[in-house]
């Protein structure tokens, strides 16, 4: 059986309700409000996320543009937070409440070294106690939603996924997603969607599944074996930002749109170049770099488009490589 066709997370003031059963996962350095634009046009009532936010680099200014721009956002628009110190967590997060964030996400499952290492993200697995304070400091200072994003343990040979999530459960966290691999083994080997199943059984709130879902098919599978309430796609997207609305169509019955085919992809890549270039100068260039990279695949002429794109000196320069391949898929 699949999940209910609506996800209610209660918070502690003002509870919220999810429509859609597919949520983006936060990506460093992909999930910007552009990005965002774009997936909404297929899943208009997915919940997004901002870009990870450092709630200390916030406390001193920096990434304030990544909350600021929440009052822009259309459709549930949810921050994720890391940090090691309950008090600037609770401090973030009442920031990002008062700019309209839909809930906010607690990192407990980052794998990157220079964020575990601290304390942040996947670090706090090794530090249960921490993760509790954490989890009860945030859930004090908002009335909106308190979820944590995190895996299943440190290693394999020390995971204990259910008893995990059951003290994050018992700190106050109001929805779990859950990676089903551990910190050690980042992204490689297969997610353990039995692990998730099991720490399913063992929760009294909703639990969001996460991992190897990068189709209909997959996220379907992945329900039924889970009993999990919906399922949160990441990687998966790159490239893809019509993933989230496929996925949401197949779980609600929909017709499920067809994946767009190269002139559609050509037209996006530069959709998404344009926006990058007005929004951050010369320098969205190279951020739009590894968006054509991911976006301009499937066709005639990709792999030499993709190195011309990646070596073009000027947005321009770019923006020609792809009105010349566009008139050539076209003739």
């Amino acid at each position: 059986m699949l999940a209910t066709p609506t996800i209610r997370i209660p918070g502690r003031g003002r509870p919220r309700e999810l429509t859609c059963r597919v949520i983006q996962s936060p990506l460093a350095g992909v999930s910007d409000r552009i990005f965002r634009r774009l997936v909404r046009r297929w899943a208009p009532q997915a919940l997004l996320f901002t870009e990870m936010v450092n709630a200390t680099s916030l406390e001193m200014g920096h990434g304030l543009s990544k909350v600021e721009e929440l009052a822009d956002e259309s459709g549930p628009i949810g921050v994720q937070l890391f940090d090691h110190r309950p008090a600037a967590m609770a401090d973030a997060a009442r920031r990002a409440e008062a700019a309209g964030a839909f809930l906010i996400d607690i990192n407990m499952g980052c794998p990157v070294r220079k964020i575990a290492r601290k304390g942040g993200g996947s670090g706090l697995i090794q530090d249960p106690d921490l993760a509790r304070r954490i989890v009860g400091a945030v859930v004090d200072a908002v009335e909106i939603p308190v979820t944590v994003k995190t895996r299943l343990g440190w290693c394999g040979s020390d995971a204990e996924p259910v008893q995990w999530c059951r003290q994050l459960e018992e700190a106050g966290a109001q929805l779990l997603t859950l990676h089903g691999r551990t910190r050690e083994q980042r992204f490689k080997g297969d997610a353990d969607w039995a692990a998730i199943a099991a720490v399913k059984q063992a929760l009294s709130i909703p639990l969001i599944a996460n991992g190897d879902i990068n189709s209909p098919d997959d996220a379907l599978r992945c329900l039924q074996q889970t009993g999990a309430a919906g399922v949160m796609v990441g990687r998966g997207t790159m490239g893809a930002p019509w993933l989230v609305g496929q996925i949401d169509a197949a779980l609600s019955g929909r017709t499920v749109p067809s994946t767009p085919g190269p002139a559609e992809r050509l037209n996006l890549a530069k959709e998404q170049l344009l926006a990058l270039v007005e929004a951050r100068g010369d320098h969205g260039l190279l951020i739009a770099r590894k968006h054509m990279s991911w976006t301009c695949t499937g066709f005639p002429g990709a792999p030499q488009l993709r190195h011309a794109l990646m070596r073009a000196p000027t947005p321009a320069d770019a923006v020609d490589l792809l009105d010349r391949q566009l008139d050539q898929v076209m003739a």
